[in-house]
């Protein structure tokens, strides 16, 4: 399952309670621009709109060799797929307080292009920074044990 683009700022800005898998509806084309690694999740979130998902503002560039395709939005809402028993489950855990649903990446299986997405909650600054200093903490107990 090799990665074609990953959300990098995911992991520090937000703390995952659940993490779910999903296909992306997209057009032929996407799918070849998106497999040559023609993609960007900067600043792409995922919301909830009519009973459906949407992942939004993430950029897909056009398909060189498909010719040109005029008015072509590369970043246009694409619908996530998802299990109705899923997708209901989701709409209800966003309707609580603070939480939010964040694409983490987006990979091939096989044929299909999926997304990975979490339930996710925001960290605020100081747990950022506590973060930072358990993970310098950790490394230099790793380094002394090394040196012995």
């Amino acid at each position: 399952m090799p990665n074609l683009a990953v959300n990098k700022t995911a992991r520090s800005d937000y703390e995952f309670l659940e993490v779910f898998e999903g296909g992306l509806k997209l057009s032929g084309a996407e799918v070849k621009s998106a497999k040559a690694g023609n993609m960007s999740m900067r600043g792409s979130h995922v919301s909830v709109e009519k009973g459906e998902l949407w992942l939004k503002n993430m950029h897909i560039g056009k398909y060189a060799p498909a010719g040109s395709q005029e008015e072509y939005d590369p970043t246009r809402p694409r619908k996530v797929l998802v299990h109705k028993r899923e997708l209901q489950r989701l709409i209800g855990k966003t309707k609580e307080k603070g939480l939010t649903i964040v694409p983490i990446r987006v990979y091939t299986k096989g044929a299909l292009v999926k997304l990975e997405f979490a339930l996710a909650r925001g960290k605020a600054k100081h747990e950022k920074r506590e973060q930072l200093k358990k993970r310098d903490i950790m490394r230099e107990a790793e380094r002394q044990a090394k040196d012995l």
